[in-house]
């Protein structure tokens, strides 16, 4: 029925627009932020690594009352993001999938990054029942080795990917300056590139930080693996590594919102 031909107003429920990740508030982006599993799981692995690093430096006397609601919040706080890994497995099997190899040294570094990865959260839904009590806590110790070397095996897969990927990504850029001096030889304009040279250079920053967040995850699984005994496995450094890639993490996640 046309409108305008109507003597009565209809009103018709809009549908509400939705906005765009940068014309979002802090609460709009905070209350999307909470909604996704990953975002809550990290802000509970901020609070648990700042936890340890406050334990693991000695700065609270054991005597006093707070230190050992610290330990019984940091304990509770590691099964609770155990809970969040349930199904989690699922997103490497469709990562693995969905993957595009250019090599077979491509196929192979994928199957260890997403295959180890998967691996580990899988494991950890068993460990996080074996915690809670309702597998044997007699299996928790094999099936956290298993799950550590896992997660371990995992991030040497993750870490090898992304340095291919940093060596392409430097490739284009020096391609794109190659272009941008004979652009300015020449005289001509070099807008364009210029804006892809930032881009570039901005991706290629975010992908030395993953590597970085890899190698810090990387560390804290070598720990578990060898129970803390080695240099740099000790639990302050262990602590701060997990402290680093929680917030590199939660910067990730934050943006995305």
């Amino acid at each position: 029925m046309d409108s305008k031909a109507s003597t009565t107003s209809i009103s018709v429920p809009k549908t509400p627009i939705q906005s765009k990740p940068k014309d979002r508030d802090f609460l709009n982006r905070l209350e999307v932020y909470l909604a996704k599993r990953d975002g809550v799981d990290k802000l509970l692995k901020i609070s648990r690594y700042a936890t340890k690093i406050i334990l693991a430096s000695s700065a609270l006397p054991e005597t006093l009352p707070i230190t050992g609601r610290l330990k019984s919040f940091e304990s509770s706080v590691g099964l609770s993001r155990k809970a969040f890994r349930l199904g989690k497995f699922v997103q490497d099997v469709n990562a693995l999938r969905n993957s595009q190899f250019d090599s077979k040294q491509g196929l192979a570094l994928s199957v260890i990054a997403y295959g180890g990865e998967g691996l580990y959260y899988f494991v950890e839904q068993f460990v996080w029942l074996a915690k809670s009590g309702l597998i044997d806590p007699k299996h928790s110790r094999n099936l956290q080795k298993l799950s550590a070397w896992a997660e371990f095996i995992g991030y040497l897969g993750s870490i090898s990917l992304k340095l291919r990927d940093l060596n392409r990504i430097g490739e284009d850029e020096a391609c794109l300056k190659s272009s941008i001096g004979i652009a300015i030889v020449r005289g001509i304009g070099y807008q364009d590139e210029k804006e892809k040279l930032k881009k570039i250079r901005e991706k290629k920053l975010m992908k030395k930080v993953s590597i970085f967040q890899d190698l810090a995850d990387g560390l804290m699984a070598l720990a578990d693996i060898r129970n803390g005994k080695g240099v740099l496995l000790g639990p302050l450094s262990v602590s701060c590594a997990g402290l680093l890639s929680a917030i590199v993490s939660t910067h990730k996640n934050w943006v995305s919102c």
